[in-house]
């Protein structure tokens, strides 16, 4: 079974400032020159490029500002001396350019080499683009001619490398400034930067690779990253192998808590994705007049149904762990269940609907699993959509340092932030995952594994994951028209992995 690959790509993840400073260690205390290290980024992109482009004859570099304008130039310089037809167009005078990017300018520079203007016919004669006009020093919007060329190198089909991160994209939080490329690949230097991975950096990367320039790991523990790059290999590892004796009451009973009138899908969805990752008992309470649409197709789920929206005592003793929210709104029926829900010192996973209806009574506990999408999660604070996109670290460590618990915020480059700890990203998952359901499949997952007896935090990392490659697995055939209740198959194959 072959899932997607990361290329072996470190566990940590660190905004810019971290990196500079790893940088300035590693030049301050062991010696490495700055210049050594632009060097050593120069190499390691051409060898990426001939590696993934091996026919190309054609090389355009577009080069800028800083650091990442000295990486360009000594990728030219390399690709010249291999007989490679090199053009470099610099959007900066060079003689403007100061340290190492100097230094690796006049380099180039030597060889009686000359920049040249951009020009739409120079970009559609290139076999390959190599982006190097902006790193992750950017602190305004892209505009004018950096915005105008960088649009037409978008519109264009030619194949891009960005060097370090696509220029545009700010490196902390994956926000694109005014404009940024939409790079066919990304070679990121000494620590990731943790914007390639979420919000729009899942847009403008391509495939991610990463090499650390031979920096020693001394350097590494003097600086902390910043966040945790989740990873199924090891991940999996931790799910539980089932004895032969085993019964359906030691594998947990989920109750699913949700389908308010007229809405009885997404209950149906949470608890089939319940089933299909190992409870042994799954009950949804929703309204009477569902039961024929709940148990129809699955007559292994059970039924309780409530047209007041109370439960029965004897069933939360019952069960294992609670899913509640799935198809609820703002009604008593659904305001009575989450009532009762919460009251519950069972584990508990809340979602959809029953997110919108917590009120400051609730506001914080340390038994549940919160996984709102940025809508849910900006009606939570209080905030903007837009605002919790363009800063997804800082607000999913602020829902968990406000709600408490275990916190996951959905979207490309999924967060979870625990107590203590780093926030954790998931580097799974494909654009055929915005459709109805999937967060509903989501919940039923996490609940399951919290009624198998996994401990939250376990049982969110696992969960996420796991839904995030079950949908890469379903989008083989294609993303566009993938189910939801398309994860079924492939996430009873990853539970038993």
């Amino acid at each position: 079974m072959k899932l997607k690959q990361l290329n072996q790509l470190p566990e940590y993840l660190y905004t810019a400032q971290a990196v500079r400073q790893l940088d300035s260690l590693a030049i301050n205390q062991f010696n490495l020159s700055g210049y050594e290290l632009m060097k050593r980024a120069g190499k390691a992109l051409f060898r990426h490029l001939q590696n993934r482009y091996p026919l190309a004859k054609k090389i355009l570099l577009l080069c800028g500002s800083g650091n990442n304008a000295g990486d360009g130039y000594v990728v030219a310089k390399l690709a010249q001396q291999a007989g490679l037809d090199v053009s470099v167009v610099s959007l900066l005078d060079p003689k403007k350019l100061q340290g190492d990017a100097r230094t690796a300018w006049k380099d180039w520079h030597s060889m009686s080499h000359q920049p040249v203007r951009f020009s739409a016919s120079l970009l559609q004669s290139a076999d390959v683009v190599v982006d190097a006009l902006l790193g992750t020093g950017l602190d305004r919007d892209v505009e004018g001619e950096w915005a105008e060329i960088i649009n037409t190198v978008n519109t264009s089909s030619r194949p891009v490398i960005a060097v370090d991160i696509p220029s545009g994209l700010n490196a902390d939080t994956g926000r694109i400034a005014g404009t940024a490329i939409q790079a066919r690949s990304t070679l990121s230097f000494i620590g990731l930067k943790q914007g390639l991975f979420t919000h729009h950096g899942v847009d403008c990367c391509g495939e991610i690779q990463f090499d650390d320039l031979g920096v020693p790991a001394e350097v590494y523990e003097q600086q902390p990253p910043q966040a945790e790059l989740l990873d199924w290999s090891r991940l999996r590892l931790q799910l539980k192998n089932r004895l032969y004796s085993s019964h359906k009451h030691q594998c947990g009973h989920v109750l699913v808590l949700g389908g308010d009138l007229g809405m009885p899908g997404a209950a149906r969805m949470a608890a089939e994705g319940a089933l299909r990752t190992g409870a042994g008992l799954v009950t949804v309470v929703s309204h009477a007049a569902h039961t024929d649409v709940l148990l129809a197709g699955r007559p292994e789920l059970m039924v309780c149904p409530s047209d007041d929206g109370h439960l029965a005592s004897d069933l939360l003793h019952s069960a294992s762990a609670l899913v509640i929210g799935p198809g609820m709104k703002d009604s008593a029926w659904s305001r009575n269940l989450l009532s009762a829900a919460l009251a519950s010192p069972l584990p508990k996973l809340v979602d959809a609907g029953a997110l919108r209806l917590l009120s400051e009574d609730d506001a914080r506990r340390d038994d549940w699993i919160l996984t709102p999408h940025p809508g849910e999660a900006a009606a939570l604070l209080g905030e903007a959509t837009a605002d919790i996109q363009n800063s997804r670290f800082t607000s999913v460590e602020l829902l968990q340092q406000t709600f408490g618990g275990q916190v996951i915020l959905k979207g490309a480059g999924s967060l979870l932030q625990s107590p203590d700890a780093l926030p954790q990203l998931c580097p799974y998952g494909n654009p055929g995952m915005a459709t109805a359901g999937m967060g509903d499949v989501l919940s039923g997952v996490i609940g399951s594994l919290l009624a198998q007896g996994y401990a939250p935090a376990q049982a969110a990392r696992l969960g996420l994951c796991m839904h995030s490659l079950a949908a890469d697995m379903a989008a083989r055939d294609g993303i566009a028209g993938l189910l939801a209740s398309d994860l079924f198959v492939p996430l009873r194959q990853l539970v038993n992995a």
